[in-house]
């Protein structure tokens, strides 16, 4: 699990182009799925591309500290093994 947010960017970063799963806090007792393809990594956020049929938004962007302090979690299908909490 990576502890840093340059550990959180540098992961991502080898991921771009990959499906990915994200499940992201969206209140007290709420929780938000979305699957997509991972876009783009900036020095902050990271951008994912979402399925349309799905999803009405096209994409999202979350920042590295949301994934560190546990407010989104990522998961990549091609590795199952690779869950970012």
């Amino acid at each position: 699990m990576p502890t840093t947010l340059a550990s959180i960017k540098k992961s991502l970063d080898s991921q771009i182009g990959k499906e990915i799963k994200l499940i992201a806090q969206a209140g007290r007792k709420k929780t938000i799925e979305r699957k997509g393809i991972l876009a783009e990594t900036y020095p902050s956020v990271f951008v994912v591309k979402l399925d349309q049929e799905e999803n009405a938004v096209e994409r999202v962007s979350y920042s590295y500290t949301d994934v560190l302090t546990h407010s989104v979690e990522v998961e990549f299908f091609e590795e199952a093994g690779l869950i970012l909490n």
